[in-house]
């Protein structure tokens, strides 16, 4: 590229930018929009609904002592959306308020994926009520058929598992 063509560039990208009263350029907000873009690598309108953002929303709520608010939060955001760390950042912060929030229960958590949970309890006849979830469709209160999961594990205190 040559300095002609660059100059060239600029001054065109100039008269494209001019707004009335003559003034040029693009205004802060749409350059404050860019920076972000840039730096979180997401939309502009969406980077505050991001998964990690998710995830320090619901461990402020967990500090509070509201392990509640965070498992909502938790349960309407989609960790596989992310990337596989943020995916594994969100399971762990989930299995951590699970344990905390129903810890003193017998809890069976079944793993669907990356960034995919639920914690389920026995109801009886063989059938498990949702607890919380994590990235899955199933909402809070769901019953399901023992049956139909494979790979339950109980839930252990400190979220530590058996080795065989």
């Amino acid at each position: 590229m040559t300095t002609a063509t660059l100059t060239g560039g600029i001054a065109a990208t100039r008269q494209n930018n001019q707004r009335p009263g003559g003034r040029s350029g693009r205004s802060l907000e749409e350059l404050a929009r860019n920076l972000v873009e840039t730096l979180f690598g997401t939309a502009p309108g969406t980077w505050d609904q991001s998964v990690g953002r998710g995830i320090h929303d619901a461990r402020r709520l967990r500090r509070r002592g509201d392990l509640d608010g965070a498992l909502a939060v938790l349960e309407g955001m989609d960790a596989s959306t992310g990337t596989p760390d943020e995916a594994r950042w969100a399971h762990a912060e989930w299995a951590d308020v699970v344990r905390r929030r129903f810890g003193d229960r017998e809890v069976l958590v079944y793993n669907a994926g990356p960034g995919r949970a639920a914690a389920l309890t026995p109801v009886g006849n063989g059938r498990l009520e949702a607890l919380a979830v994590l990235g899955m469709r199933w909402r809070s209160g769901k019953i399901v058929s023992q049956r139909s999961l494979k790979g339950l594990r109980p839930l252990r205190r400190g979220g530590k598992r058996r080795r065989r």
